[in-house]
């Protein structure tokens, strides 16, 4: 186990003077799926940039399905055009994977040889949004840019297909099999620009790719609740003892599994039990006989900030981050984090933050687990470093000024 100490770090300059939207054309904002009840990383990014960006004046539109599960991709909102907090929301119909057994898929993830026609069969028989094309294809020049993410979604795709000089691409790229697919070159080397979200992000991109000139972090910022209710929070969902947080997808690429097993191995070690509390989307699946798993399912923003503030810590067991927002948000809330040291970006948080109780594996897992139990007051106070470092660092004014200089870069 892992206890990270804060570091230095090289300060970013300082960003450019705010040039005025009135400069700027039409923004799209390109999404597979959109909406404040859609859970997803790089969804809650683009809603988050689109709200923060039409508060600085800019004339943003939003190009999207109408479905809001990551999973079935059933179309399950109304089609047209709707007002979203000032924002007009273009939703075409969503279509579900077609993939069967996905054959090529799993040849992917196995690291087999998949040929760039196959490659194509696979991308064009998942999820998809037509629509969005054809409304690409027919209105593509009206829009100054197109900012797309994440890059294995469709639509991330069919616009730098489309719209290379348009498209800006938000990657949240992970060290995985589908990033080394030929067909997802063009996103990130063809494009107008490329923005990430952490700098060991834009590490992993620049080994995998030739990327464009405009590359940069622009990194993502975290909204502070108005106020926390711990308390309220476990006596709503009847917790009366201190329990573990996982939030978000429950899927062995995000490492719920293995994290199944720590919480196992560690419960018998110490030889004692605390709840996994859970909320997000996914199944829960086969949970070992000692693990006393609560599946709350999805929470509003307010309610799963509650949750953060309760936990006596929250986990992140993936290794396979592109900026790792429910570190933060746990972090923010002041509550302890116990993360995979596998994962390049929450190390880099960690480390930047000094924050942060890192496992390699099971074994320091228990280890983190103990250190919460027999000194708890510790871990609370390595916290509250992690508070700091949100405050400071993940202001959406920073990234708003960051964003708003790339895209002076564009015109």
């Amino acid at each position: 186990m892992t206890t990270a100490r804060r570091g230095s770090s090289a300060t970013a300059d300082p960003p450019s003077p705010e040039p005025s939207s009135k400069r700027f054309g039409k923004i799209g904002i390109v999404s597979a799926r959109y909406g404040a009840s859609v859970v997803g990383g790089a969804e809650t990014v683009l809603r988050e940039l689109a709200l923060g960006l039409r508060r600085r004046g800019f004339d943003i539109e939003v190009l999207t399905s109408n479905a809001t599960d990551l999973y079935t991709y059933r179309p399950d909102l109304a089609e047209g055009v709707s007002d979203e907090d000032g924002i007009p929301v273009h939703r075409f119909r969503a279509v579900p994977a077609q993939r069967g057994a996905d054959p090529i898929g799993h040849n992917i993830l196995s690291g087999n040889y998949v040929s760039v026609a196959d490659q194509l069969v696979w991308m064009n028989t998942g999820p998809r949004c037509p629509g969005v094309f054809q409304h690409l294809v027919d209105h593509a020049e009206e829009y100054e840019a197109l900012i797309c993410a994440p890059y294995q979604a469709w639509t991330s795709f069919v616009s730098a297909e489309i719209a290379p000089q348009q498209t800006v691409t938000i990657p949240c790229l992970h060290d995985e099999p589908f990033a080394r697919l030929e067909i997802f070159r063009g996103e990130l080397e063809t494009t107008s620009a490329v923005w990430f979200l952490s700098e060991p992000e834009m590490s992993l991109a620049q080994r995998l790719f030739d990327l464009p000139n405009r590359a940069r972090v622009i990194g993502s910022g975290i909204t502070p609740p108005a106020a926390y209710d711990a308390d309220g929070f476990r006596r709503r969902h009847g917790i009366e003892e201190p329990f573990l947080l996982y939030a978000g997808r429950r899927e062995a690429m995000k490492g719920w599994t293995d994290l199944l097993d720590c919480v196992s191995f560690a419960n018998d070690t110490l030889q004692r039990s605390i709840p996994l509390v859970t909320c997000g989307v996914g199944s829960v699946g086969s949970v070992p006989a000692n693990v006393d798993v609560r599946d709350l399912g999805f929470l509003s923003d307010q309610e799963r900030s509650d949750a953060f503030a309760a936990a006596a810590a929250y986990v992140q067991p993936s290794a396979m981050e592109s900026f790792s927002r429910t570190v933060l948000e746990a972090w923010l809330a002041g509550t302890p984090v116990i993360a995979n040291a596998h994962s390049d970006v929450v190390s880099w948080h960690a480390e930047r933050s000094g924050a942060g109780l890192l496992y390699r594996d099971r074994y320091e897992f228990a280890e983190a687990l103990r250190l919460l139990h027999e000194q708890p007051s510790a871990v609370h106070a390595i916290a509250s470093a992690g508070r700091e470092y949100v405050l400071n660092e993940c202001s959406w004014d920073r990234v708003l000024d960051t964003v708003t200089a790339a895209l002076a870069e564009r015109v």
